[in-house]
């Protein structure tokens, strides 16, 4: 890894530093046009003629370029960010680009989905090459015009000049360039050579956000279509059994009602209208499977943690023989509710199925998966979808499942007009696909002052932590080192929530982490620098993090937040993790304010490799920790017979604006290939808080959300008296 070094700026009162980040897909080309050299944008590029130069990229007369975005909008900057990265190569002005979203195109585009984190990490070369490739055509078809070779020719900001100083724009030889064969093996640039790349670019959408324009999948229309509202099971394990519409029907602006599998759908002329007539409906439920309670799922858990009914991810060494051997064992069990997505734009969708296509236009994450569902529902050929994608009003997940697609293209089969469907938040909260309840056990062996193994074990809902987590720290760090995992079948909708599993995980290992040092009386920032060092030289290839890249985000946090040398009355945790192939390190700095702690800044330090958009890096960042720090403090969610405890925000807490601390980010400079941002600083901001809480307290937090632990968030009153 090459010598890094960190850049800091101020935005917002708060100090940052930045790096980069990518995405990618393939080429296709068509006939492209003209493009003149000379000739500045007009202010409104977005209203230019633009002529088709390859499935990405257009060019207008001009030389303003229009870049498809593939991959799908859900706030986390990809809009932006994937097309400067064609737009780098492409060796084009960045202001004279108009940025588009691209619509489903199996043929053309790749890996169209948002999540995990991997947009720009899988994109960084293809969209790169996609740019570099045009360039080079467009490069070819000059040097042929002057007879020279293409190597003596060279281009800056869409305009081509050859050795004598001869200079053509891109439009005076697209259509030469059309005819010509696609070179392969284009050269890249080099980092140090990015005039777009590692630049602060703000979202491309950013006018149209704050002017109220059409954006988001709320804002579809079309002429001629009506609005849905389904009236859903009130309890996970209910089935219907009869319904009485006719107070509905007679509602104004009530179209008709359709009941469909188990549900039933009103259509309106309105949103508002199908929501009355949805609530005017009449329905008998009855119990289908069983009507499960938080308190049920509990008990199931902890019984998991006692059983022996597990599978193993990964085992190193013998655990049973380190633990006979240990001078000391530390225990502790952690607790984690369920969570639903809370989308700020609740689910939608439009269809309009009719016998020659079927239109489908909203927001969500993963459209090839979807449109394959949709067809296999209306047994119909997938290529008779056409699948827009619009910008989403938030998604953590949620709009990974397409059920809400598939609800709006099935009321449009069944009323034979265009749809849209639109939940309600009580809709959205009462029906979701939610974050299962987990519990941890982690258990560790410490012989003659070194941890000497390492048990983790995991019970949740549904489904268990995916295959690279039991790769992640500490493992290949300690000799004795296991992971197991047990689950319980429920008919609770449950699916992946940002950073799926390591949004609780690293609180517990993080905090695990804190005690042992405790325990065993060394400083926990070294115990972690200690055991890293285990892992250099490793030629373990299912070790998924790099020892070396953790120990730099560690030490530069440790050096920026000031660790350990702040003055009294401020507290301070410490939380290190890896995670979508990023590594980070925060530091929470509370204060004690009428005997409750409070958090008043986050210390940040990522490693992503190379930044592509700075701005658009620091907000993915601070949203991560405000997310982690909010749903750890306050994110409560359970299960009555079946029924969520909670339907809308009266009865779920979430942050609120005036709790949000001051946020200092520094990014890593070096020159490897961009990792992913959405996720990866959500991990470690519940345990950064929690080990300071700990320390401003002496208390040791094991359950989420900690307020529903009051009485371990209060200082004991003699040490605020003394």
């Amino acid at each position: 890894m090459s010598t890094s070094s960190k850049l800091t700026f101020s935005r917002r009162g708060f100090i940052r530093t930045s790096s980069l980040a990518s995405g990618g897909l393939l080429i296709g080309f068509n006939l492209f046009t003209a493009c003149s050299p000379k000739a500045k944008p007009p202010v409104d590029i977005s209203q230019l003629d633009f002529n088709d130069f390859n499935a990405f990229i257009k060019i207008a007369d001009n030389g303003a370029v229009t870049i498809f975005s593939p991959n799908p909008e859900i706030g986390q900057g990809v809009k932006t960010s994937m097309p400067m990265l064609i737009a780098e190569e492409l060796d084009v002005a960045w202001n004279n680009v108009y940025v588009q979203q691209g619509i489903l195109d199996t043929k053309n585009y790749t890996r169209q989905v948002a999540g995990g984190s991997q947009s720009i990490r899988f994109g960084w070369e293809p969209l790169r090459q996609t740019g570099a490739t045009a360039r080079q055509m467009l490069v070819n078809a000059a040097a042929k015009k002057w007879g020279v070779d293409p190597s003596e020719c060279t281009t800056h900001e869409g305009v081509i000049t050859n050795a004598a100083g001869k200079k053509l724009g891109y439009g005076d030889v697209v259509k030469e360039a059309a005819q010509m064969e696609v070179p392969e093996n284009v050269v890249l640039k080099n980092p140090e050579d990015f005039k777009i790349i590692n630049t602060d670019v703000k979202n491309v959408d950013i006018d149209k956000i704050i002017s109220g324009q059409s954006l988001f999948g709320m804002d579809y229309k079309k002429e001629g279509m009506v609005y849905a509202a389904s009236l859903r099971p009130p309890a996970f394990g209910q089935k219907l059994e009869s319904f009485d519409d006719a107070e509905t029907r007679n509602m104004a602006g009530v179209l008709d009602v359709i009941k469909f599998g188990n549900k039933i759908a009103v259509l309106a002329t309105d949103t508002w209208s199908a929501m009355k007539g949805k609530n005017a409906l009449k329905a008998v439920w009855t119990e289908d499977t069983k009507l499960e309670s938080t308190a049920d799922h509990d008990k199931i858990l902890t019984d998991l943690l006692n059983g022996n009914k597990v599978e193993t991810l990964r085992k190193d060494g013998d655990i049973k023989m380190a633990f006979a051997a240990a001078d000391k064992i530390v225990e502790r069990t952690y607790h984690s509710p369920f969570l639903p997505h809370n989308c700020m734009e609740p689910m939608n969708f439009f269809a309009d199925v009719t016998e020659e296509k079927i239109h489908l236009v909203g927001p969500i994450q993963t459209p090839e998966r979807t449109a394959q569902n949709v067809a296999e529902l209306l047994d119909r050929d997938v290529d008779q979808i056409h699948l827009e994608m619009t910008r989403m009003g938030g998604g953590f997940g949620r709009r990974l499942y397409g059920d809400f697609v598939l609800e709006a293209a099935e009321i449009s089969h069944l009323a034979k007009k265009p749809v849209k469907l639109v939940f309600s938040r009580e809709d959205d909260m009462m029906d979701g696909i939610y974050r299962p309840a987990i519990k941890y056990r982690i258990k560790a062996a410490i012989k003659d002052g070194q941890i000497t193994a390492y048990h983790l074990k995991e019970a949740a809902i549904n489904t268990n932590m995916y295959g690279l987590i039991p790769n992640f720290f500490p493992a290949g760090a300690i000799e004795n080192y296991q992971v197991d995992v047990a689950n319980y079948q429920s008919n609770i909708t449950t699916g992946a929530w940002r950073a799926p599993y390591t949004n609780f995980l690293a609180f517990a290992e993080q905090s695990f982490f804190d005690e042992l040092a405790e325990t065993m009386e060394v400083d926990r920032v070294q115990m972690r620098l200690d055991l890293l060092q285990k892992v250099k030289g490793t030629t373990d290839d299912r070790i998924q993090y790099s020892p070396e890249r953790m120990e730099e985000v560690i030490k530069v946090a440790v050096e920026k937040s000031g660790w350990g040398k702040k003055e009294t009355g401020i507290y301070q945790g410490f939380a290190a993790y890896y995670c979508h192939n990023t590594h980070v390190a925060e530091v929470a700095d509370v204060q004690v304010e009428d005997g409750v702690p409070v958090v008043k800044k986050v210390s940040c330090v990522v490693d992503c490799g190379i930044v592509v958009n700075p701005l658009g890096a620091l907000n993915q960042i601070e949203g991560g920790i405000i997310d982690g720090i909010g749903h750890a403090m306050y994110g409560d969610f359970g299960f009555e017979e079946g029924k969520p405890i909670a339907n809308n925000f009266d009865r779920y807490r979430l942050i609120r604006m005036r709790e949000v601390p001051a946020i200092e980010t520094h990014f890593i400079q070096n020159d490897l290939s961009p990792t992913g941002l959405g996720e990866p600083a959500l991990p470690p901001a519940g345990a950064a808080i929690a080990n300071a809480f700990k320390a401003a307290t002496g208390n040791r937090l094991t359950q989420q959300p900690f307020v529903k632990n009051p009485d371990m968030l209060r200082v004991p009153e003699k040490e605020i008296i003394g």
